[in-house]
């Protein structure tokens, strides 16, 4: 059977060339004779493949020096907790951007844990806040917001101000999409079933100095930033698969011409997808133009039985996974780095050609 056209929101879809790169591998890596799935993660193969992956998303993302990568589990939702307990103690309090579906579950989360504040809630979810529209507390530990929101299809067009307060942000579904100024984040998070390759790892970029900031107590090792940074992120196996799908991934996002090139090839997409939506008599998306997710176009006809009507032809016609979440109803074209613009393309004729 070919290859469809995935517009799954997570797990996602993976660069073909990486598919078969790593089937080509699976057996035997490297002249090792066996699968990386097999390495012990303390051997010096793969300790090669680990200390290679971090060098190659350090260079993609031009993650500073005074940056630490950490390669964990538990997906974005366990940072949802990992978060304030790292960072919580530091001032006694934090602000929370809540502007779509995970910002909120992470500004509910993270209230077990302390004096937690939304410095914005849109209510709606189809627009995120002008600059002027969100107040930051200036004693806060740290100013929580979620990139891109994949369930209402919104995207911060600019990132927050927050003077002193630390930036901290789940990345999940735009992270390696664009080029993005580490230096202005404290922290930096984001499951990788997006954009970087199978679930199952999470990365996590922290700054030095928000290292030695005192973990809330009964804080697992597992979830200290600074026990996983002074252990090589390895206090427990990590997810040695899933890190070395990522190497590869880097490989084919180097070779694409890296994330300015990605910030240019997705645009392309969202302007064709958007633009037939623009044009349909059938459709329409409710996000705010400034606010519209360049990862995952959400839009909806005026009736769920005409949405599914539209999602079933598009799976005969190759496109597959265009529901959306149960929260907003519709359909939702995710279209990360390894959607190819021919997908974009299909679907913007679909949707021109669809008759209600």
């Amino acid at each position: 059977m070919p290859r469809v056209f995935n517009f799954s929101a997570g797990p996602a879809i993976i660069p073909e060339e990486v598919l078969r790169r790593a089937a080509s591998e699976m057996t035997d890596y490297n002249g090792t004779g066996m699968s990386v799935m097999e390495m012990s993660h303390r051997s010096k193969e793969y300790i090669a493949v680990y200390e290679g992956v971090e060098r190659k998303l350090r260079a993609a993302m031009s993650v500073p020096a005074n940056y630490k990568i950490l390669f964990l589990q538990g997906g974005a939702t366990m940072q949802f907790s990992a978060v304030p307990m790292n960072l919580l103690s530091r001032k006694g309090k934090a602000d929370y951007a809540v502007t779509g579906f995970f910002a909120k579950k992470a500004f509910k989360c993270a209230q077990m844990y302390g004096n937690i504040r939304a410095a914005v809630d849109t209510g709606n979810y189809y627009a995120i806040p002008a600059r002027e529209e969100i107040s930051v507390d200036p004693d806060a530990s740290y100013f929580h917001f979620c990139h891109n929101n994949t369930v209402y299809g919104t995207r911060w067009p600019t990132l927050p101000e927050t003077g002193d307060v630390p930036l901290v942000c789940d990345m999940s579904s735009s992270i390696l999409s664009e080029p993005i100024d580490v230096s202005k984040f404290g922290v930096i998070y984001a499951g990788a079933q997006k954009n970087m390759g199978p679930a199952g790892l999470t990365v996590v970029i922290v700054r030095d100095d928000l290292l030695d900031v005192a973990p809330l107590p009964g804080t697992p090792d597992l979830m200290t930033y600074k026990s996983q940074a002074e252990n090589d992120s390895m206090i427990n196996t990590p997810a040695t698969y899933g890190i070395y799908l990522l190497g590869l991934v880097l490989d084919w996002l180097e070779e694409q011409g890296g994330t300015a090139a990605m910030a240019a090839h997705n645009g392309q997409k969202a302007k064709l997808i958007y633009g037939a939506v623009e044009q349909s008599p059938v459709f329409t998306c409710k996000v705010e133009p400034r606010s519209r997710s360049v990862m995952n176009a959400v839009f909806s006809s005026d009736s769920d039985e005409t949405d599914a009507k539209f999602i079933k032809e598009a799976a005969g016609r190759g496109m597959v996974t265009l529901k959306a979440h149960r929260a907003t109803g519709g359909i939702r074209a995710s279209m990360y780095n390894a959607m190819p613009l021919e997908g974009a393309k299909t679907l913007a004729k679909l949707i021109e050609e669809f008759k209600a």
